[in-house]
């Protein structure tokens, strides 16, 4: 089989839909293809509502909650495509976003990963590529001058880049096993990139492809309501990825520089409209100290805890 669509979703029902609707209509013709859903035990109808409009998706429903790295891992190995497009439950694929993707990995036998340009709600470029995080990186963002020297997405031509976002992101299959597919250290944030970084260790090419969009619409980003959770996980899972790959004075000197440039954000909130200084200062906080707080690992165990209770 030449294509598996790999879609993760936690109780994103509406957006799921969407996703597996936009699978369908933009899908190129002639290209043999299955479709896996990983339902990571959702409460909301979403197994029911696929089970009713997409009956030919492979519904692998968990009566437990897990991370993003082990069930993408557990899709990457249940697919049977060459390769597989991971896509989260919120991303909406564009006219030709599939076809792109592939002509990309197609085109270059050593690429390992291919991601799409991605697009807010309203149709506007978001970052989407990025260089590996590094102490350089770290002192970037601390100068300000992210956008410049780290962001890698954006142009019009297929490149080569350090690392991509994997809402949208078409992995060969035989790249995947042969790095032992995503770290399950790792429970959201920083898998994709700790993935890429051992891909590209092992000689694969990551590309960003501008011809290939998609919408991201960030379930995550406008639900708010385990905010502090989020940006607790956010820290760790960049910091376990900074204690693999790095030294411990490169990881020291990354936490203070990316805990001042949160701190100098704080100070500014308190003079702009619209922005939360607490949220910069809670950012500041988990950088300097990321083993710190509880997050999204601890509320998906305890959600485990609860459904086993009921059971």
């Amino acid at each position: 089989m030449e294509l598996s669509y790999c879609v993760v979703n936690t109780n994103g029902r509406e957006f799921l839909l969407m996703c597996l609707e936009s699978i369908r209509s933009t899908h190129p013709a002639g290209i043999e293809h299955e479709i896996l859903v990983l339902d990571n035990a959702s409460d909301d109808g979403s197994v029911e509502a696929v089970g009713e409009a997409f009956p030919e998706v492979r519904v692998i429903a968990r009566d437990r909650r897990a991370g993003l790295a082990e069930n993408n891992s557990l899709l990457l190995r249940e697919a049977r495509g060459r390769f597989c497009l991971l896509l989260n439950e919120d991303s909406e694929l564009l006219a030709d976003a599939t076809e792109a993707l592939l002509g990309a990995l197609r085109t270059d036998p050593e690429a390992g990963v291919a991601g799409a340009q991605l697009l807010d709600p309203e149709g506007a470029a978001i970052p989407c590529a990025w260089r590996f995080p590094s102490l350089g990186t770290a002192l970037a963002q601390a100068l300000f001058l992210h956008r410049r020297l780290v962001t890698q997405s954006g142009g019009s031509e297929t490149r080569q880049v350090g690392w991509v976002q994997s809402c949208t992101m078409l992995v060969r299959s035989e790249a995947a096993e042969g790095v032992g597919y995503l770290d399950p250290d790792f429970f959201v944030y920083s898998e994709e990139v700790d993935f890429q970084r051992r891909l590209h260790e092992g000689g694969w090419r990551i590309l960003h492809v501008p011809g290939a969009r998609a919408i991201h619409h960030e379930q995550l980003a406008t639900d708010r309501s385990p905010g502090a959770r989020r940006v607790v996980q956010f820290h760790r899972g960049r910091d376990v990825y900074m204690r693999k790959h790095h030294s411990l004075p490169v990881v020291v000197l990354a936490r203070v520089l990316w805990a001042w440039s949160y701190l100098v954000r704080a100070a500014a909130a308190l003079f702009m409209r619209g922005h939360d200084p607490r949220r910069y200062w809670l950012h500041a906080k988990q950088a300097l100290f990321p083993g710190r707080g509880e997050g999204m690992r601890e509320a998906a165990e305890a959600y485990n805890l609860r459904l086993a209770a009921a059971n």
